[in-house]
C-alpha cells in the first residue's frame, strides 16, 4: 500500500490526555512511528486535550468516578477530536476505555504490554500485610477499594484521586498512610523507585488491560492504518481479546470492580477474571484456557461462569 508519509510541515497529529504519563505515552508512540518509516520526530505532533476526567475540581474533591461518570471521562473529548478531524490517532490507556468504540473509530494497534501489576505505595509499610490495623488507603480505583476490603476489611478506605505526583503530595499531607499506583505508569515515567513493591497478580489481580497503550483511528483511515502496522504488538493484541471480551460480557465500567488477567501459555492463552461486591464483602474467581484464536470467546465464557456463580444485584452497594 502507497501512503503520504508525514513531514515537519504537515505532522501526523497524535491527541492524548495532558498528564505527565499520558504525553509519556504519546511521545513513546511519536518515538516508535519515527523509527518504523526512517522519519524525523518532527514529522509527529502530540495534541493535548482536556478530558471531563482531568477537572481539577473534580480531582480536587476526591469525587468518586461513579458521581461523575463513566470511563467515557477520559476519552470523550479526545475521541470527539479524532472524528471531527482534528487530530489523526489518539493515544489511551487501554485500561481506561470503554469495551465499545463509537461508529466510526477503532483500535487495532497496541504497543508492547508494560508491567502489569499493581504497584504498593507507602512511606510507612513495605507491603499491604505491614499497614497497621485501621490504617487509612487512598484509592480512587473501585477494583483495588473492593479488593484491599475482601482482604484486609479492618483497614478505612477513602477516595484518592490525582496524577502520581498529586497522589504522593496527599500522601506526604497525610490524607492516607498508603495507595496504589499501576508499575507500568511508573515504569514508564522513571518513577518506579516510588514504588515499595509490586504486587503479585496473585495476591490483586489487576484491571483489564492494565499496562497497555492502544492506538484509536478513524476506521475509514487506510493511511493511519498502514503507518501504525507496524508498530502493533501481536502478543499483547492477543492477551486483551480475552481480557476486554470478559470486560465486555461483564458490562465493566468504574461501577463495577471487576480484574483480568491473560497471560500466554504455550500456543494457548490463560485467562483469570474476578469480579467483587463493591463494599468487598464477596469475591468470585474463575480462570480457564483456551487456544489463541479463541482468546475473546474464551473472555466470554469465563464472565458467564462468574455471572451464572453471582447473586441478583451482586454489583449493586450495600447498605
Amino acid at each position: 500500500m502507497s501512503f503520504t508519509l508525514p513531514s515537519p510541515a504537515d505532522p501526523l497529529k497524535l491527541g492524548t490526555r495532558g498528564s505527565p504519563l499520558a504525553l509519556a505515552q504519546a511521545n513513546e508512540t511519536c518515538d516508535r512511528l519515527a523509527a518504523a518509516h526512517d522519519l524525523p520526530r518532527e514529522a509527529f505532533e502530540v495534541v493535548v486535550i482536556h478530558t471531563t476526567g482531568d477537572n481539577r475540581a473534580l480531582i480536587a474533591a476526591d469525587r468518586p468516578l461513579k458521581e461523575i461518570g463513566n470511563k467515557g471521562l477520559f476519552t470523550r473529548e479526545i475521541e470527539e477530536a479524532l472524528t471531527r478531524g482534528d487530530i489523526d490517532l489518539a493515544v489511551h490507556s487501554m485500561k481506561d476505555m470503554p469495551t465499545e468504540q463509537p461508529t466510526g473509530l477503532v483500535i487495532d494497534c497496541y504497543l508492547p504490554r508494560e508491567d502489569v501489576r499493581d504497584a504498593f505505595i507507602s512511606a510507612q509499610a513495605g507491603s499491604i500485610a505491614d499497614l497497621p490495623e485501621g490504617a487509612v488507603v487512598g484509592s480512587s480505583s473501585l477494583r483495588r477499594r473492593a479488593q484491599l476490603a475482601n482482604r484486609r476489611p479492618d483497614l478505612q478506605l477513602v477516595e484518592f484521586r490525582g496524577n502520581v505526583q498529586t497522589r504522593m503530595r496527599k500522601l506526604q499531607d497525610g490524607v492516607a498512610q498508603a495507595t496504589f499506583l499501576a508499575m507500568a505508569g511508573l515504569n514508564r515515567l522513571g518513577l518506579s523507585d516510588l514504588a515499595k513493591g509490586a504486587i503479585d497478580p496473585e495476591e490483586m489481580l489487576p484491571a483489564v488491560a492494565q499496562g497497555a497503550i492502544g492506538i484509536e483511528r478513524r476506521s475509514a483511515d487506510t493511511r493511519a492504518a498502514a503507518m501504525l502496522e507496524p508498530i502493533h504488538d501481536i502478543p499483547t493484541a492477543e492477551r486483551l481479546a480475552a481480557e476486554r471480551a470478559f470486560l465486555a460480557a461483564l458490562d465493566g465500567s468504574c461501577e463495577t470492580p471487576i480484574a483480568g488477567l491473560a497471560i500466554h501459555e504455550g500456543g494457548d492463552i490463560w485467562l483469570r477474571g474476578e469480579i467483587l461486591r463493591p463494599d468487598g464483602s464477596e469475591a468470585l474467581a474463575e480462570e480457564g484456557r483456551a487456544p489463541l484464536l479463541d482468546a475473546a470467546e474464551l473472555g466470554r465464557a469465563l464472565a458467564a461462569r462468574l455471572l451464572a456463580r453471582a447473586a441478583p444485584g451482586f454489583f449493586d452497594w450495600r447498605g
